[in-house]
């Protein structure tokens, strides 16, 4: 039998069939044609066009191929977008070098791009204290004019050139818009000295800004050493009473147990950092992290309500994926709290 023979035995469709079903669906997938036009062009139907159309997809005629970067896993990204409601889901292959080290660094060079997406002019970006958000600084290279405001206190006031400070002086200078830093430290020993600091007028300059962000960008802790900043910055004593309460996550300075709910509401008063009402109505709230071990701070902050958007890798999605009961959607932003 000829091959012509074959693939008409096979496909049931004639020579003269093939050929005017590749002339249509060239029309269609490559010069971007509408079903109208190519009907008026051959003189059939548009029902006709749309039959063909579907005949040389079922039949292997025209292959179609979606191709994203090697380093982004899509099938990982939509699912984990869809199992928590999220806005974006971006999930990237996890270092194989370094499957146990949390916020891989390209997790902050795909949001730096993320960003680029997101961000409009005349946005407010808000700007968290993480290494995960000081990467995606870094990585910047493209964003509309904006207003930049640092979230959060410094984890080290003696540091702040190489952390938020910068990052928020390099986004500005990306996007060429005001920027207002936060020289204070995130965490302060009482909340009398952090009422002092939050009166001073450089720093509430930059509170002003925060029921004005747009869009901000947020970093994940787990409750362990050398993943929280909190948790690092707290005596043996405090982390002891805060584990007590069920932390299991801490983000821009707020603990939050395994079901998303805050705990420990009084570090906050004693913390430089944008409140949670005030991340709760921000439009577009990304968080950046990854790595296993920072998994299940990952899924609990997800279930507060206050993200609606995630960068990690493949490691954390993996886990996020069979973390317990699907959450309700990030979007409804609601209080698990219920205040």
């Amino acid at each position: 039998m000829s091959g012509m023979s074959a693939g008409r035995s096979a496909m049931r469709m004639g020579p003269a069939e093939l050929v005017q079903a590749a002339a249509m669906a060239r029309r269609f997938y490559l010069e971007g044609k509408s079903k109208i036009q190519i009907a008026e062009e051959f003189g059939v139907s548009r029902f006709k066009v749309a039959r063909v159309l579907e005949t040389a997809l079922e039949r292997d005629l025209v292959r179609i191929e979606i191709r994203v970067p090697a380093e982004l896993d899509a099938e990982r990204s939509d699912a984990l977008r869809a199992r928590y409601g999220l806005r974006h889901a971006v999930v990237v292959e996890s270092p194989a070098e370094a499957e146990e080290t949390p916020d891989p660094e390209n997790l902050g060079e795909v949001a730096a791009d993320l960003l680029g997406e997101l961000v409009n002019e005349g946005d407010v970006l808000g700007l968290a204290w993480g290494r995960s958000t000081i990467h995606m600084a870094a990585a910047l290279d493209r964003l509309p004019p904006c207003t930049v405001v640092q979230l959060t206190g410094v984890y080290d006031a003696g540091t702040a050139e190489r952390g938020s400070v910068e990052a928020v002086r390099r986004a500005a200078q990306v996007s060429g818009g005001d920027a207002h830093p936060i020289y204070a430290p995130m965490l302060l020993p009482d909340a009398a000295t952090a009422t002092a600091l939050r009166n001073q007028t450089g720093i509430a300059r930059a509170f002003e800004h925060f029921d004005k962000v747009t869009v901000a960008c947020v970093s994940i802790g787990s409750w362990e050493p050398g993943i929280s900043t909190v948790h690092d910055m707290l005596s043996d004593e405090e982390r002891a009473h805060y584990a007590s309460l069920g932390v299991a996550a801490e983000m821009s300075a707020h603990l939050f147990d395994a079901e998303g709910r805050r705990v420990g509401r009084d570090l906050g008063e004693r913390c430089i950092t944008v409140k949670t009402h005030q991340l709760r109505r921000v439009p577009e709230v990304v968080a950046i992290a990854g790595g296993q071990r920072k998994g299940p701070a990952i899924d609990a902050v997800l279930r507060s309500g206050l993200v609606t958007s995630l960068v990690t890798d493949t490691s954390a999605a993996d886990y996020l994926m069979t973390a317990g009961p699907a959450p309700k959607s990030a979007l409804n932003r609601t209080d698990p709290d219920g205040v």
